[in-house]
């Protein structure tokens, strides 16, 4: 399991990232709401499942105390639910993907003949007016 970062958890709430960051802390927010299949041995865990934290740092958005506290119950929820700390490194992934996207480098060397357009991620066409 990956370490769950509160400066990862502070900037989703606070909507870094753009769209893919609003897809990450929704996949977050699903994923903490899910219930544990954690036991005790007297039955279901009894530890924090994070709902509480999730909502205080949407509340406050990006205040690194609170984030703190949802990574670790968090990190205390993925030791106890295998399953849960799989998932919850696929949202880690995710948000570190809308944290961190690749650095894009354009060059155009020669002789450029009409128009040219540099950038990432085009789609459809591209006319000129």
């Amino acid at each position: 399991m990956d370490a769950v970062s509160a400066a990862v958890l502070a900037a989703l709430a606070s909507g870094a990232g753009g769209e893919m960051g609003r897809q990450a802390w929704t996949a977050l927010t699903a994923l903490v709401h899910r219930p544990s299949s954690a036991v005790d041995n007297d039955g279901p865990s009894s530890a924090p499942d994070g709902e509480r934290e999730l909502a205080a740092l949407e509340a406050t958005s990006a205040d690194p105390v609170v984030a703190e506290r949802l990574a670790e119950v968090l990190t205390r929820r993925s030791t106890n639910d295998a399953q849960f700390a799989t998932d919850l490194d696929a949202v880690l992934a995710q948000a570190a993907a809308a944290l961190n996207p690749p650095q894009v480098s354009n060059t155009i060397s020669g002789r450029v003949t009409g128009s040219a357009i540099q950038g990432r991620d085009f789609s459809g066409p591209i006319t000129f007016g």
